[in-house]
C-alpha cells in the first residue's frame, strides 16, 4: 500500500471532530493528522505539516470556514471539502464555497443513526480520496491509489433491467444526458453558461448531497440562458431546459410516445452513488437509445462508464470531457478505456459539440 492520504479536519465541535476523525481513521488508506477547532489553530497546524485534503466547517467562531477558504486559496491552494449540516438557507453559504475552491462538499453525520452512519461514511471517505486527485493551481496532482474501499459496489442492475443493444429509431427532439462528479459543480456551470436558449433537453447527475441540489439548480438557473430546476417526478424533458437529480436519489429517462419525461426514485446504492450516472444513462438507452447525446465530465471513479457503454451500443453519441481541463480525470477515463466515447474534447468545447450533435439531426 502506498502513502496514506493525510487529512486535516476544521470543525468547531469536538462531538463531530471525533466522529469525523474516527470515521476517516477507519479507512485504511486516510491518516487524520489532526483536528482544529478553528481556522486560527489550523493555520498554525499547516504550518507544521501540509496536509493532503482538509475537511472545513462552514460556521466556526473567530473566522468563517469561507473566509479561511478564500486565504487558503490565495496563499496555499490544498483540496478543502466542505462539511455541513447542510440546512436549506447553508446551501446558498457552500455554492459560496465551491466558487471560492472547495473541491466538493459532504454531509456531518447524523450521530446515533447507524445506518446513516454507514452509508455516510463510505460518501466521506470516497470525497476526501477524490479530492486527494484534484488538479490545484499551483499544486501537482496527488498520488494515485485506490478509492473504492471495502464496501460492496452495486450495478444498474439493482434499479433497473439492462437495455436493449439495438438502435431505437431517432425521433425529432435529442435529449443530453450528462453525468458529472468531483469537480463537476463548476465545470457545469461553464457549460451550461456556454448554451443557447434553445438547447436540446438535459437531464444531469451531479454527485452531491441531498438538498443541495436545490440551490445548485437556482444558481445556474440565474447565470444560464436555458432554465435550469432541481428535477421533480414526472418532469417534462424540454428544448431550452436543465433538469438536475435531487441528491439522494436516483433520476431516470423515461418515454411515452415520443416525449421523455423524468422518474424520481428511491433506491440502493449504484456504483457507490446516488444518484448514479449509471442508473441514468442505462434509461436512456432504454427510452432514448440513438436520440441520446451522452456526456461524462470530471469526477472520480467509473460511475457513468458502464452506462455509457450501453448507451453507446444503442446508436448513442457519446462525448468525453478530456483530462488536461479535468478537475478529476477518473469518470472520463474509465468510459474512454471501455472504448465507446465518439469525441474526447476540452470542457469549453463539450455545449458547442452538443449544438453541433442537435444540428445534424
Amino acid at each position: 500500500m502506498g502513502k496514506k492520504i493525510r487529512v486535516l479536519v476544521i470543525d468547531d465541535s469536538a462531538s463531530v471532530r471525533q466522529m469525523l476523525s474516527a470515521v476517516l481513521q477507519a479507512d485504511p488508506e486516510i491518516e487524520v493528522i489532526g483536528a482544529a477547532p478553528d481556522p486560527y489553530v489550523a493555520a498554525k497546524r499547516i504550518q507544521e505539516e501540509i496536509p493532503d485534503v482538509i475537511t472545513l466547517d462552514v460556521e466556526m467562531p473567530r473566522m468563517d470556514g469561507i473566509t479561511f477558504l478564500r486565504k487558503l486559496m490565495a496563499q496555499r491552494p490544498i483540496p478543502v471539502v466542505m462539511c455541513s449540516s447542510l440546512t436549506e438557507e447553508g446551501s446558498e453559504t457552500l455554492m459560496q464555497a465551491l466558487e471560492a475552491g472547495a473541491v466538493d462538499v459532504i454531509l456531518k453525520p447524523k450521530i446515533g443513526v447507524a445506518d446513516h452512519l454507514a452509508e455516510s461514511a463510505a460518501r466521506i471517505c470516497q470525497v476526501v480520496k477524490a479530492a486527494a486527485h484534484a488538479r490545484m493551481l499551483g499544486r501537482p496532482r496527488a498520488r494515485t491509489g485506490s478509492a473504492s474501499g471495502t464496501q460492496a459496489k452495486l450495478t444498474a442492475d439493482a434499479v433497473l433491467p439492462p437495455p436493449i443493444t439495438r438502435a431505437m429509431a431517432r425521433t425529432t427532439e435529442a435529449v443530453v444526458c450528462i453525468g458529472a462528479s468531483t469537480g463537476g459543480t463548476e465545470a457545469l456551470r461553464e457549460m451550461l453558461m456556454a448554451l443557447p436558449a434553445n438547447a436540446p433537453g438535459i437531464v444531469i447527475v451531479q454527485h452531491m448531497p441531498e438538498k443541495f441540489t436545490a440551490a445548485f439548480a437556482r444558481r445556474l438557473n440565474g447565470l444560464c440562458e436555458v432554465a435550469v430546476k432541481e428535477a421533480e417526478d414526472g418532469d417534462p424533458v424540454l428544448r431550452g431546459h436543465v433538469l438536475i437529480a435531487p441528491g439522494d436519489r436516483h433520476m431516470l429517462l423515461e418515454r411515452c410516445g415520443a416525449r421523455y419525461h423524468v422518474s424520481i426514485r428511491n433506491g440502493p446504492l449504484v456504483s457507490r452513488h446516488r444518484p448514479s450516472v449509471d442508473v441514468l444513462f442505462r434509461s436512456a438507452a432504454n427510452s432514448a437509445g440513438s436520440n441520446a447525446i451522452g456526456v461524462i465530465m470530471t469526477g472520480m471513479g467509473d460511475d457513468g462508464a458502464r452506462g455509457m457503454d450501453e448507451l453507446h451500443q444503442t446508436g448513442a453519441f457519446t462525448v468525453a470531457q478530456d483530462e488536461a481541463t479535468s478537475i478529476v480525470f477518473g469518470m472520463p477515463k474509465e468510459a474512454i478505456a471501455r472504448g465507446c466515447v465518439d469525441r474526447i474534447v476540452p470542457l469549453g468545447q463539450i455545449a458547442a459539440e452538443i449544438m453541433a450533435t442537435d444540428r445534424k439531426r
